[in-house]
């Protein structure tokens, strides 16, 4: 008797504990009697009947995610894997929805994706697939909202995290980046190229124009000089032409000498001799006194050229005045 009385004793607290269980937060479990629907409890400390409830599933209403890797066609027929990440959930109103009519809520979820997917991907070029990417997504989401919300999930986002066309492809799209960056280089080098010329050219006329215009001053200067000079030989009692050619000669040798002073120069003056430079001032004054005649003779023949043009109006005037008195 003992014995069959612990025997009881031990089943009814089997019994007794297998009456109670528990719930974790942010979870829904189903309980059935018989098989058939009976209640749906949430988190804490709950109670059925032993071996007429039952616990049929667990529901969790935490946000889930589910990463979806497609691989479809562009526009411009590159193949392309895109890895599409769905945020989902169990509304706690509908948790019977969710539990009874959908049994694979995540193949049920590729299945939505990989649909909307190769709908929308095959209307773009691959440029566009990284541009629009956000339109993907919130396609899918659309999508996958008006098609879950019958079964009781409601989609929190949907991200289009990944876009990773053909090998081939990429290395293509690297090398025609690349080329892109090689001509931009190649532009600013022949810019800077042309700013160095232009600046150079600048450079060397600004420094042509102020040599002119120092080797002008030097020559005033000189002009300058040798007039004083022979106003002073002048005063002295030396004449014009003796003065201009003490000038001379004492010019040339003051070049002979700095020629000399350089041990490196290979220049050479000719003629060198001291009558040279008597020579060369008899050569000049004779240039300037022909030079004089030419002018003179320029002068003359204009001005009879003009007397003529004076006596022909003169005439002409003369015959207009007497074909008016005829008229008359």
């Amino acid at each position: 008797m003992p014995i069959f009385f612990f025997v009881f004793l031990f089943l009814g607290l089997i019994l007794l504990f297998s009456s109670f269980f528990t719930v974790k937060q942010q979870t829904a479990v189903i309980i059935e009697r018989f098989g058939k629907f009976l209640s749906i409890r949430q988190s804490g400390l709950q109670l059925k009947i032993p071996l007429i409830d039952r616990i049929a599933g667990r529901v969790n209403l935490k946000i889930q995610q589910l990463d979806v890797i497609i691989e479809t066609k562009t526009k411009d027929n590159v193949f392309v894997k895109l890895k599409v990440s769905v945020q989902f959930m169990v509304v706690k109103e509908t948790v019977y929805d969710a539990f009874y009519k959908l049994e694979y809520p995540h193949d049920q979820i590729t299945s939505y994706v990989f649909d909307v997917v190769r709908a929308e991907v095959p209307k773009l070029i691959l440029d566009d697939v990284f541009e629009r990417k956000d339109d993907i997504a919130i396609a899918v989401k659309r999508e996958l909202n008006e098609a879950m919300t019958t079964y009781g999930y409601t989609i929190i986002n949907t991200l289009v995290t990944d876009i990773d066309p053909d090998i081939q492809v990429k290395n293509a799209m690297n090398r025609i980046n690349a080329a892109d960056r090689e001509k931009t280089v190649a532009e600013f080098e022949a810019e800077a190229s042309r700013i160095r010329i232009v600046a150079k050219a600048k450079a060397e006329a600004e420094s042509k124009r102020l040599q002119g215009q120092g080797i002008a001053d030097q020559r005033r200067e000189i002009a300058k000089g040798l007039v004083e000079s022979v106003d002073v030989l002048n005063k002295v009692g030396i004449n014009s032409q003796e003065a201009s050619a003490l000038i001379v000669v004492t010019q040339h040798y003051d070049t002979l000498q700095a020629i000399g002073a350089d041990t490196n120069s290979n220049l050479i003056l000719l003629p060198n001799s001291p009558q040279a430079g008597s020579d060369m001032l008899n050569n000049m004054v004779a240039s300037f006194t022909a030079s004089n005649l030419v002018g003179e003779s320029m002068k003359n023949g204009m001005r009879t050229i003009e007397r003529k043009k004076g006596k022909n109006n003169s005439k002409d005037d003369n015959q207009e005045d007497e074909t008016l008195d005829t008229e008359v």
